[in-house]
């Protein structure tokens, strides 16, 4: 992890550089995954999504097919990059912990006045709820999705009974991504988390709003990474600058 404070920048480092390159891998091939999941079904005709500009091959199965694995192979690796990099690394934080939902709640409540929130770690209590929920949907997707491409692809005669659950559960896992990345949005859309769009893009947030909202996460990084102590200064340097004057002579006073 990058964590540190840059208090002459009134930044903090909250992501690294491999930390957004996997949000955005997972983020945008789910996007993905999403439009060319709803394009291998006859939607694009019917509604006239061919007829804008660009969009014309959203009518050919193969082609979204083909594209949707693509994206899926984008998606499972960078899933699995995230699981094995920050479960290798020992990092816990957005594992949810005892209390998050009763916290989530204060939170929520602080929103409208109710209450006042209390100092926050890194995460907070709702991320770490929603990271365990979206932990969830992935593994039923990539599972699901997985079984399907199988029989596409080596097993055409796999089990009916087989296929029909891995389809059940695509299809439900689908709706539970396309929920998710909605009340994603719409907790990006709540005004006290406007600072945190900083860090999506740049990996820092302002220091102020960490120091306000995030006060047990710095205390933890103070604690961390002490600032630096001044070097003592060099007595034997400035000894041989100014020598003694040699016994006997008075040395000159000074202007």
């Amino acid at each position: 992890m990058a964590e540190k404070i840059l208090a002459a920048e009134n930044r903090v480092v909250r992501h690294g550089t491999i930390e957004l390159i996997e949000h955005w891998a997972i983020a945008l091939s789910g996007l993905v995954l999403l439009l060319t999941g709803i394009f291998e079904l006859p939607v694009a005709k019917r509604y006239y999504i061919i007829t804008l500009p660009g969009l014309g091959w959203t009518a050919d199965f193969i082609t979204s097919l083909y594209l949707h694995y693509a994206a899926a192979f984008v998606f499972t690796a960078a899933a699995l990059f995230h699981l094995v990099y920050h479960g290798l690394g020992g990092e816990k934080g957005l594992l949810p912990q005892k209390g998050d939902f009763r916290a989530s709640v204060a939170v929520l409540k602080s929103f409208i006045g109710l209450g006042k929130e209390p100092p926050m770690h890194k995460y907070l209590p709702e991320q770490r709820l929603a990271y365990a929920g979206m932990a969830f949907i992935i593994l039923l997707l990539i599972v699901s999705g997985l079984v399907k491409t199988y029989k596409n692809i080596y097993a055409p005669d796999l089990s009916h009974t087989v296929l029909l659950w891995a389809t059940w559960a695509h299809n439900i896992g689908f709706v539970l991504f396309f929920l998710a990345f909605l009340a994603h949005m719409g907790a990006i859309a709540l005004r006290p988390n406007w600072p945190m769009v900083r860090g999506i893009f740049t990996g820092k947030v302002r220091l102020d709003y960490a120091q306000h909202r995030h006060g047990l996460w710095l205390a933890d990084l103070a604690q961390a990474s002490p600032e630096p102590a001044e070097p003592p200064a060099d007595k034997t340097g400035a000894e041989e600058d100014n020598p003694p004057p040699p016994d006997g002579e008075k040395k000159a006073p000074g202007p």
